[in-house]
């Protein structure tokens, strides 16, 4: 269940309207970096969580109402940034970025479907279609699925940070910058408290190691046909990160046999050299 009180979790205030740089803050709502996506991600992980401390799930929940209110905060300054904006292709256009705003790249949205206010999309007009929500089931692969997820939508707020010039917009995201250094904490201080990567890799850490082809458990495999040196690192020598084995490096040679499948059904509309050809190689 979710309450609201109907205030900002963070005082939101524009300036200098920019429809321009409102189109930018589409990204950090409806992006794949979003707050949309963060927002699901927790809800789902939360609700699909069996086992384990009970605690996570609660702070997964926690998490993702925060995160309801930047979608709020994003949304309202968008509609600031759209106060004063054209409402008609036949207004005055200049370098003033209000009234040239239709022509210098105004997501034009804003005007049609929205009467001057945020949509759940990207800044490129695409609506937002979860196919960035992870949300696994296993509270190792989400925990690190989340680290990604905040750390993508910190390098985008850091980016729209640098992108305006608003005292206002600077001070909004400042903080949102700030909550994503603390969420990025707290998904590595789950991890660390279930024992650290150590005691959760590889993941999942309940199938046995033994009965995978621990041959290539830790070989680094080289694919550089034209005869380059394999690439040498921390990955290709020394111990593994999970501390269970050591890196090595080799370069890959096929295993198996070029594939060859069966010939296409006749009602399957191929061509007669398909047939023939396959037929061919099949008899040599």
């Amino acid at each position: 269940m979710f309450y609201t009180d109907g205030k900002l979790q963070f005082p939101v205030r524009v300036d200098a309207p920019n429809p321009v740089f409102a189109r930018a803050l589409q990204q950090a709502i409806g992006g794949v970096e979003g707050e949309i996506r963060v927002a699901m991600q927790y809800m789902f992980q939360a609700w699909g969580m069996r086992g384990g401390d009970p605690t996570i799930r609660d702070m997964l929940l926690n998490t993702a109402a925060e995160e309801l209110g930047h979608i709020e905060m994003l949304s309202t300054a968008v509609a600031l940034n759209l106060e004063g904006a054209p409402l008609s292709m036949q207004e005055q256009t200049s370098a003033d970025p209000v009234a040239g705003a239709v022509l210098n790249g105004m997501n034009l949205r804003h005007i049609l479907s929205t009467g001057l206010a945020a949509l759940p999309e990207n800044c490129n007009g695409v609506p937002f279609n979860a196919s960035h929500v992870y949300a696994s089931g296993n509270v190792a692969a989400d925990m690190y699925a989340n680290l990604t997820a905040e750390a993508t939508g910190r390098t985008l707020a850091v980016r729209l940070y640098n992108m305006t010039p608003d005292r206002g917009m600077k001070e909004m995201l400042a903080y949102l910058i700030a909550r994503d250094t603390m969420h990025q904490n707290q998904w590595l201080a789950i991890v660390q408290a279930l024992g650290g990567a150590e005691a959760q890799l590889p993941i999942p850490n309940s199938f046995p190691q033994e009965q995978e082809n621990q041959k290539f458990s830790y070989a680094y495999l080289g694919f550089m046909h034209d005869g380059a040196g394999i690439p040498q690192g921390p990955w290709s020598d020394g111990p593994s990160a999970d501390g269970k084995g050591k890196f090595s490096s080799v370069p890959m040679k096929p295993m198996g046999e070029e594939p060859v499948l069966a010939p296409p059904l006749p009602e399957a509309g191929a061509q007669t050299v398909q047939m023939q050809t396959i037929a061919t190689r099949r008899t040599a």
